[in-house]
């Protein structure tokens, strides 16, 4: 199977997975599927997970090659199927922004990546693929793929009759940051306060004091998936996830490898999507590891933050000072 099936093909799981949240969604209440689970060792499931996560290891070996299947909700060891040794790793993030989606105030993101072999890191995906699934009231969904070095492929499909729409898929052309969107994630409590005030400190950096009576710029907290087709469509401009560099004893739950399953799409889109201290993503495809990122629209905006970021970062002891910037 080449690159590109491949890629077709994880559209295809993709879109079942956001056929059968969607079903499930108008069949349930809002009550009914934000109802969580808070006993495992991992993140919080909700009801709204358990329907994304029923038949995903069906649709996988639909695939019909061998592959290590490394999801959120399966073995942490992976799950082999078809026959002989996988030609591929496929990590999935089944459902990406979960408590918005169960609440239905904003989409989540079915996210799906391919690596060749097994063993390898996020910066081997060589298959990314990103499929929107929206609230109930929503008309069209997104997806978005992406081969490496094949440029990202986009459309909006309508939800009533499946017909198809080319999707522009163009990060922003701003040279800076001011008037626009990004910022740090700083989602749950444990941590917000640290995080807001590293925002803060890169703000101040690259924009100057704050001015009584403007806005410099903005933030959307949203899913990383959600946050990375974001920068690819052009609505963010910088975005980052710092918590692993703080440790989960101070920020709690971080970024897992299948939660930056997508990220090839930002990347093909032109998206510079690193590690905070401008090296390449390098976490093992797994379900554990916590991952840092950062992401620039384009290398102006890059070179606007970057500087800034990694300075009060240094200056808060959270980089070591070693520079693993692979040119981006």
């Amino acid at each position: 199977m080449s690159p590109d099936d491949l890629r077709r093909a994880l559209v295809a799981v993709g879109e079942a997975v956001r056929d059968d949240v969607l079903a499930a969604c108008r069949a349930s209440s809002v009550e009914a599927m934000a109802a969580y689970d808070d006993s495992g060792q991992g993140d919080t499931a909700f009801a709204v997970d358990r329907v994304s996560e029923a038949r995903l290891v069906g649709l996988v070996e639909g695939l019909g090659v061998a592959v290590l299947l490394v999801a959120e909700g399966l073995d942490p060891a992976g799950v082999r199927l078809g026959r002989g040794e996988p030609r591929w790793t496929v990590l999935v993030d089944p459902l990406d922004g979960t408590r918005p989606l169960a609440h239905q105030k904003r989409s989540a993101w079915a996210l799906l990546g391919a690596a060749p072999g097994t063993g390898g890191s996020l910066a081997d995906l060589e298959v990314s693929v990103a499929v929107e699934v929206p609230t109930v009231k929503a008309g069209a969904a997104d997806v978005l793929s992406a081969v490496r070095g094949g440029g990202v492929q986009g459309e909006r499909v309508d939800l009533r009759d499946g017909r198809r729409a080319p999707l522009p898929v163009r990060p922003s052309t701003a040279t800076g940051v001011e008037q626009g969107y990004g910022g740090v994630a700083r989602y749950f409590p444990g941590a917000r306060e640290e995080l807001a005030a590293i925002d803060d400190a890169v703000a101040r950096r690259v924009l100057g004091p704050a001015r009584p009576g403007k806005a410099q710029a903005f933030e959307d907290q949203y899913c990383t998936g959600g946050t990375l087709v974001e920068l690819a469509v052009g609505h963010d401009r910088w975005a980052c996830d710092l918590r692993p560099l703080l440790g989960t004893a101070r920020a709690g739950i971080c970024a897992h490898p299948y939660d930056l399953a997508g990220w090839l799409v930002a990347a093909e889109a032109g998206v510079r999507v690193l590690h905070p201290d401008g090296g390449p993503l390098d976490a093992p495809l797994d379900l554990t590891s916590d991952v840092a990122w950062a992401a620039y629209a384009n290398d102006a905006v890059r070179a606007q933050v970057e500087p800034a970021l990694q300075a009060e970062l240094r200056a808060r002891g959270l980089l070591d000072g070693t520079d693993r910037r692979t040119g981006g």
